[in-house]
């Protein structure tokens, strides 16, 4: 006798929370995916959750009228997209120094801050992932799409082309889908969309050593040591041929392990080995580090984040942001223990 399994019957859609407990249990799940995706359209931490909460309270306010026509999670990023939309209507784009425009700075002249400028922010991996640093076995976020490369050339497209690129390319909607969440055509979107990869496909970006290689965890090793040593021509010894070196808010950038080290050299406030100490941490799934100053009372107190980049041939990239408000968002202390 054969038996002969009966074909699955659709199941039922599941019914809208009636609770704001409930809401939220549903939503957890999705929440880092979400945060994610407002910072890439946003360039900004701060900016992130502040939409994020925008998003929550539009889906709490549209639940009752959520039909199960798409998924919750689709229908969320829906939402999500158009609240960063509304949020990005008429604010300025938020570069890396590199960006702009200029070419490398004289690490000579003293860097100057400009304070009016909206600059990208770094991603605590911590936002994104369970843990810091990365664990690499987590995927629910592509770490590529959340490269500070990604992100700085997404500031230089239009809050729409961004949306349209990242709903097709990173979400992997279909035009039709995308269509109707922007209310645009499908034509639009093609076009738009077009445009946009026209533009990133000019990004030029850094592959930088996974994880596991061990000639990253001894090259981070002696990036440490150098630093804490105050040792310039160390330092400089790590440093790729084709280095970047970028700070914002300054708006300078350098070029090459020369102009590096002579901007260390010249400008940075240690007065020698112990002056400076590291504590490792990750931002945008790459390492990174808060940078602390020893104090005229002899404190290291919270100085700058570094987020290094480790190509085959050296550091090919440090961006370097700073203030100890920073600081918190990486979960570090403002001052460190004495060692």
């Amino acid at each position: 006798m054969t038996l002969t399994t009966p074909p699955p019957q659709p199941s039922a859609p599941d019914p809208p929370p009636t609770s704001p407990e409930e809401f939220a249990a549903r939503l957890a799940p999705m929440r880092r995916e979400i945060l994610a995706h407002c910072y890439r359209m946003t360039g900004s931490v701060h900016d992130a959750e502040d939409v994020l909460q925008e998003t929550y309270l539009r889906a709490w306010r549209a639940m009752r009228g959520f039909e199960n026509r798409s998924s919750l999670r689709t229908w969320m990023f829906r939402i999500a997209t158009n609240a960063c939309l509304t949020h990005l209507d008429g604010r300025r784009r938020r570069p890396l120094p590199t960006g702009i425009g200029a070419p490398p700075a004289d690490p000579r002249d003293e860097p100057r801050v400009d304070a009016g400028t909206p600059w990208l922010e770094p991603l605590p991996d911590a936002l994104v992932w369970s843990h810091a640093p990365a664990d690499p076995a987590e995927t629910v976020v592509d770490r590529d799409t959340v490269r500070l490369a990604f992100v700085a050339a997404l500031q230089h497209l239009t809050a729409q082309q961004r949306a349209v690129l990242l709903l097709r390319d990173v979400l992997a909607w279909s035009a039709a889908e995308v269509a109707e969440a922007l209310d645009l055509t499908v034509a639009g979107v093609n076009s738009t969309l077009q445009r946009a990869r026209a533009h990133m496909a000019n990004v030029q970006d850094v592959t930088p050593l996974e994880p596991t290689d061990p000639r990253r965890r001894q090259l981070l090793e002696r990036y440490v040591a150098a630093f804490e040593a105050y040792d310039v021509a160390a330092i400089v010894d790590l440093l790729a041929a084709d280095v970047v070196w970028e700070m914002p808010p300054y708006p300078g950038w350098y070029s090459g392990p020369a102009a590096v080290g002579e901007l260390i050299a010249t400008w940075c406030p240690a007065t020698g080995p112990g002056s400076m100490r590291l504590v490792p941490t990750a931002a945008n799934g790459l390492p990174a580090y808060g940078l602390y100053m020893r104090d005229a009372d002899g404190a290291h107190r919270a100085f700058q984040v570094q987020q290094v980049t480790v190509g085959e041939d050296g550091v090919r990239h440090v961006t370097v942001w700073f203030g100890a408000p920073l600081f918190a968002r990486f979960g570090l202390p403002e001052v460190l223990d004495p060692a």
